[in-house]
């Protein structure tokens, strides 16, 4: 597996970030059956930044916590076939790894909402990461039905890392 971090941020993070996003992702996979070896790229940045991203890509002129730029096609969340029916568009050569996408994540964002909901920077950090993973995996949250079975599957990767509001 591949992880690439970038971290352009200028607040900085109290915690083992990256080993937050290694664990995060590694458990999203197992949990949802990725049958590959993965790479994921991860922008640590601020909220003038990601508002920048933000307005080009999705037309919404203000800052957000978290982007995700999936590159693999889905006919359902998780269902991997799409793959394995074109791999020349998904997997590396170079690595034989499933490129899954692209993370951003603001930094600032995540001092604001752990502040605003009352956990640690690491929890709101990785809640980020594993929403974001699950958007990698065809997963959305467009209607209610959808919200709410993003939500189940972050709070049992959360919890199965002990990454909870209260202790994370």
């Amino acid at each position: 597996m591949t992880i690439l971090v970038e971290n352009e941020a200028e607040r900085k993070l109290d915690f083992d970030f990256e080993e937050v996003i290694k664990s995060i992702i590694n458990k999203t996979l197992e949990t949802e059956n990725c049958p590959y070896e993965t790479e994921v790229n991860v922008l640590l940045t601020g909220n003038e930044e990601i508002h920048e991203a933000n307005k080009e890509f999705r037309g919404i002129d203000r800052p957000t916590d978290v982007l995700s730029f999936p590159m693999v096609d889905y006919d359902f969340p998780s269902d991997f076939s799409y793959v394995e029916e074109n791999p020349e568009s998904y997997i590396n050569p170079e690595t034989d790894e499933l490129l899954l996408g692209d993370i951003m994540i603001s930094v600032d964002k995540v001092y604001e909402q752990a502040n605003e909901y009352g956990h640690s920077r690491k929890r709101e950090f990785a809640f980020l990461i594993a929403h974001s993973m699950l958007h990698l995996l065809g997963y959305d949250h467009i209607d209610e039905a959808e919200r709410k079975v993003m939500e189940v599957k972050q709070e049992a990767i959360l919890d199965a890392l002990g990454i909870t509001r209260n202790g994370g």
